[in-house]
């Protein structure tokens, strides 16, 4: 799926640069529609990918700074459209999801922060960012978790993937109030979106030549609601007889991924167990920020950090941890097809963590989030960046 959409990048790309006149007239109503909503700081790059950016709440601000100076210093060609959608900060409306839906389906390709979620119910049960991923239709939700090489944690060298579907199940926004004191949520399990996420794990791991796929269920409980989802990607799985195909019960999943993470390869599983096992995972490795993520549908891709926190105690402190959010950035340039560029920023990043001299303070060091960047940047330059 990643690849057919690099592969239309890429020919929009070789259009753009054999007809940059053509390329400017497509793009004159877009650069009006930004101006409109005062975005000085977006500049137009002849041919350049445009890219819509929601930097979310939290740190999610000075994570995109971190990205645009890193992209800035590796010259890659990516145009940044600037939205804010933010519940807590007051700044979200039907007009800005209309606004950011309109620019997400334009450039089909979108890096995003975490858009926080307050608890209070104010009327509505779906929150912004459901309600975005819902309308995008981002079914599948993947979270490479892997070992950085010079940061010891307590499992080193490992390397496997968490395959979530977050389009229904716990998080289908259906709750009432059926008698006074008793609370009815309902979980939505279908038979097309579990064939859909089984089959985009399958996929998943055939494309990149893993051999085992693990389905995490509670289906001894839900015995209709976790049994579908079960059964669907046992189906599934035997249509791809070169993949080993196992099956682990939530609970023992979360026992197992802490005792020994290594016998998994790649996970899928429903949404809200999707979510928990994301962080346990993270957990693993070094926390929420050093692991990538990703979301996709048949048409658009979003990129993110693969446990989101919006990290609020660390806002304006310059304390933040960049990792997770320039690594979701160079995959997002693999996927545009900007192999160089991605690896360039890749390479730096690990480099930075390898040589271990700037840390931030969730990797036991004392560094500054600028003092990580420059690093970054100081790292690029070897490569011809």
């Amino acid at each position: 799926m990643a690849a057919l959409s690099g592969v239309r990048w890429l020919t929009r790309a070789l259009v753009a640069a054999a007809n940059p006149g053509a390329w400017r007239s497509l793009s004159t109503s877009v650069v009006a529609q930004a101006a409109s909503r005062s975005q000085a700081e977006d500049v137009r790059v002849e041919g350049a990918f445009p890219v819509t950016m929601l930097p979310g709440d939290g740190v999610g601000p000075e994570l995109m700074h971190a990205v645009k100076e890193v992209f800035k210093a590796a010259s890659v060609p990516v145009e940044f459209q600037e939205h804010h959608l933010s519940e807590v900060q007051n700044m979200a409306s039907e007009e800005k999801l209309e606004q950011v839906l309109s620019s997400m389906k334009e450039n089909k390709v979108a890096i995003i922060g975490k858009i926080h979620t307050p608890m209070e119910y104010k009327g509505e049960l779906a929150s912004y960012d459901m309600r975005l991923r819902r309308k995008l239709d981002l079914f599948a939700n993947v979270v490479h978790v892997k070992s950085l090489p010079g940061y010891m944690t307590r499992h080193n060298n490992l390397d496997l993937v968490i395959i979530r579907e977050q389009t229904e199940g716990e998080y289908s926004s259906l709750e009432h109030e059926s008698a006074r004191g008793v609370i009815e949520c309902l979980k939505i399990v279908t038979r097309t979106k579990s064939q859909r996420i089984a089959k985009f794990a399958f996929d998943y791991a055939t494309k990149k030549g893993r051999s085992k796929v693990t389905a995490v269920h509670k289906a001894n409980i839900m015995k209709l609601g976790d049994g579908l989802f079960l059964q669907c990607c046992e189906e599934v799985a035997e249509l791809y007889p070169k993949i080993k195909f196992e099956t682990m019960i939530i609970d023992n999943c979360c026992m197992q991924l802490v005792q020994n993470p290594y016998q998994f390869d790649v996970l899928v599983m429903p949404n809200l167990y999707g979510n928990i096992i994301d962080n346990l995972a993270a957990g693993l490795v070094g926390g929420a920020g050093v692991v990538p993520g990703e979301s996709y549908s048949a048409e658009y891709a979003v990129f993110e950090m693969g446990a989101r926190h919006p990290f609020a105690q660390a806002v304006g402190r310059n304390i933040a941890n960049p990792t997770a959010m320039l690594l979701s950035a160079s995959n997002m340039l693999r996927h545009l097809n900007l192999e160089y560029h991605s690896n360039m920023i890749a390479d730096a990043v690990k480099k930075v963590i390898k040589v271990g001299k700037v840390r931030t303070r969730d990797m036991g060091g004392y560094s500054t989030t600028t003092d990580f960047i420059k690093s970054v940047i100081g790292h690029l330059h070897p490569h011809g960046g």
